[in-house]
């Protein structure tokens, strides 16, 4: 007897991330046989063991080096203890107080929306998930998210072997742990459980920090994380073993013939994502994969070539990050719901914060892309090591660069490691959105004392950079409107 069952859908969504769920309500504005297909645990990646924990192990993190700081403020702490028991109590109770809402809004879907298992295409319009339902669907949307990318060899160490997911499941801290990957995880958790005790050793690639393309804040940001960590920036570890403490890793740096050997409780991964894409079975739709594994697709629609299939959120590897991701499913939901109509969605300004301390953000053009488009561009600069507000708090370090296009005056984008930069990003952002000239962003409002002055400070520099204004005025701390 056979077993399996079979559903028909208007629209079917792989994934129930953020892209998925937010594809979910799009589509559900047009129709109502939709059905959400999930092959773990409901809930966001950013929620569970991504964005919100790592933030609240951070804070943990800033708390204790504040405490650290007092002393040049002229205040005393006599002593200091960081119960790690208890710093991971409230990150899993805090991060599941947020997955509980996830979850708690998913449970309200009608339960004929929902279905578990692993999804896999059969033919263009129908999906197997597992064996035990065959799902024929008109349109689907692939929000399947992304995994770790681990060196297969590395799985030998056991439960010494860690990625991000694992980090938040400690009851404790650990005593010592190599993180290799200076991307935007790495460095986070390292400069995290460095500042909370944990004997810290971060290993990079080509002296390479998460998105950065300017040399000058990639350097700056190089500079601030060899502060708080054992640093390697271009490494390539060699061997990893497992031993009766831990976990034994060589290395040798590049420039030097030798190499070297820690011996630490965890090795943490921070090697990159990988797209779920490959566990689908693309090709028994039809759909073809590029070089490096994707699908082509349209990223104002979502739609892949010319078919009923969509993509939204990391598995696509364009956008990994939430309010992206939640975009994406928007897009590819709206346009799988209303299908074969399909509609053209401009994306917003690029924005993206690194919570590192100095935390980093990019938005708008990158360095890099302006550099290799031979657009012509100028840049301006701040330097925050004099910057007023940021000296009053003793948060003077970094540097921001701002890059306008010659001829027009458009602000076009920039790249900053510094103070308060999660806030800075979005200012910028909405500007870069909104097609905003240096001029008119100068013309803006900048109270006193306040860490946006040095954003003037830049902004003036690239106004005369690009001909369009005064030469700064020369160790200006803030200068007034007038300057």
């Amino acid at each position: 007897m056979n077993s399996k069952k079979a559903v028909s859908v208007d629209v079917a969504i792989i994934g129930a991330g953020t892209a998925g769920m937010s594809a979910y309500r799009a589509a559900l504005a047009h129709t109502d046989k939709v059905v959400v297909i999930e092959s773990a645990q409901y809930g966001t990646t950013c929620a569970r063991v991504g964005c919100m924990p790592s933030k609240l192990l951070i804070a943990a993190a800033e708390a204790s080096h504040q405490i650290d700081q007092a002393a040049q403020f002229g205040i005393d702490v006599s002593a200091k203890h960081i119960a790690g028991d208890r710093v991971m109590q409230r990150v899993k109770s805090e991060r599941d107080r947020f997955t509980g809402f996830v979850k708690e809004a998913v449970e309200r879907w009608p339960s004929h929306h929902k279905l578990i298992g692993k999804a896999v295409f059969t033919a263009a319009n129908e999906l197997m998930v597992d064996d035990h339902t065959l799902v024929k669907a008109d349109r689907i949307v692939i929000a399947a998210g992304s995994r770790p990318a681990v060196p297969p060899p590395w799985y030998e160490l056991g439960d010494r072997l860690l990625i991000n997911d694992d980090v938040f499941a400690w009851d404790t801290l650990p005593d010592s742990i190599v993180v290799v990957g200076t991307g935007v995880i790495g460095m986070e958790i390292s400069q995290a459980l460095s500042r909370l005790g944990v004997k810290t050793y971060l290993f990079g690639i080509g002296n390479q920090f998460g998105p950065l393309s300017d040399p000058i804040v990639n350097a700056e940001a190089g500079r601030a994380l060899a502060d708080s960590v054992t640093l390697a920036a271009d490494a390539n570890v060699e061997k990893v073993s497992r031993t009766e403490q831990g976990v034994a890793v060589t290395y040798r740096e590049a420039g030097r013939n030798s190499t070297e050997t820690v011996e630490v409780d965890y090795l943490l991964a921070a090697t990159g994502r990988k797209a779920n894409i490959d566990t689908l079975d693309l090709h028994k739709a039809g759909i073809a994969l590029d070089d490096n594994g994707l699908p082509v697709f349209d990223d104002a629609t979502g739609q892949i070539g010319q078919s009923s299939v969509f993509i939204a959120g990391d598995v696509s590897n364009a956008h990994p990050l939430l309010h992206e991701a939640a975009d994406d499913g928007r897009i590819a939901g709206d346009n799988a719901g209303r299908f074969p109509e399909v509609r053209v969605r401009p994306r917003r300004a690029p924005l993206s914060v690194v919570f590192t301390d100095p935390q980093i953000m990019m938005t708008g053009r990158s360095y890099r892309s302006l550099a290799e488009s031979g657009a012509a561009f100028a840049v301006g600069q701040v330097d925050f090591s004099d910057q007023g507000r940021s000296r009053v708090m003793a948060k003077n370090r970094g540097v921001l660069r701002v890059y306008g296009e010659q001829g027009t005056g458009r602000f076009l984008g920039a790249e900053m490691i510094g103070p308060a930069a999660e806030h800075i990003g979005h200012l910028l952002a909405w500007s870069v959105q909104h097609r905003l000239t240096v001029q008119q962003m100068l013309d803006s409002p900048f109270y006193h004392p306040v860490i946006e002055e040095g954003v003037r400070t830049a902004l003036r520099d690239l106004q005369s950079e690009l001909k369009m204004g005064p030469v700064p005025v020369e160790r200006c701390l803030d200068c007034g409107p007038g300057a």
